[in-house]
């Protein structure tokens, strides 16, 4: 079979993945009801046709989005969390690949950010809610693999102590604002964008510090 046969299970992974770094980007700058599926199509030079081809509506693309956002979190992140170390190493390091993930894939963070005020709104329907209620939880998740660190970091002295959960959410807040500001330069890499983390992340860290 031709690589360029759209049946061919390489080519629809590619393809699907390009629909979904578009519609991330997208969704990001024009928010999940004014994006329609024209703008994912011009996004990538593609028809409509072709995006109705991987995904039956706008909201299956947005929980597609989500979920591989989610995905990509916690397959860089988990692993992290299981290396020696004290908590706070492991928690920098957590927290560091969290905001190089940001950083390079900022679309992906705003959709999974969007879709926990999503969950609560009353124009969805309810599949959609409830499909949006199961991601919010894999999120949830997420936070609770910072929060185990955290907990281990109280408890090993490297952390100061205090409310694990809290100090885990204003962690969390702190590196998620990076997303207001910054934006990847033309031509810059992935080293400095990973030396800027690095340096955020030590500021951020350093207070929670024993």
């Amino acid at each position: 079979m031709a690589d360029s046969d759209e049946s061919a299970p390489g080519f629809r992974d590619a393809a699907r993945a390009q629909i979904l770094d578009a519609a991330a980007v997208v969704f990001q700058a024009e928010g999940f009801e004014r994006t329609t599926i024209d703008d994912i199509a011009e996004r990538i030079g593609a028809t409509k046709g072709r995006i109705y081809y991987y995904f039956r509506s706008k909201f299956d693309i947005y929980l597609a989005v989500y979920e591989a956002g989610m995905s990509g979190a916690f397959l860089t992140v988990e692993p992290l969390s299981q290396e020696p170390g004290t908590g706070r190493e492991r928690l920098t390091a957590m927290a560091v690949r969290h905001l190089v993930n940001l950083m390079t894939d900022p679309g992906y963070h705003d959709v999974i950010s969007q879709g926990v005020v999503a969950g609560r709104s009353t124009a969805l329907k309810e599949h959609q809610r409830q499909a949006l209620i199961g991601l919010n939880e894999i999120r949830t998740r997420y936070e609770d693999l910072f929060r185990g660190v955290v907990t281990d970091g109280m408890a090993d002295g490297s952390l100061r102590d205090g409310d694990a959960r809290l100090t885990t959410r204003f962690l969390l807040s702190s590196l998620n604002s990076t997303a207001m500001w910054f934006r990847v330069r033309e031509n810059q890499d992935a080293a400095e964008i990973r030396d800027l983390a690095e340096q955020l992340v030590d500021q951020a860290i350093g207070g929670l510090a024993s």
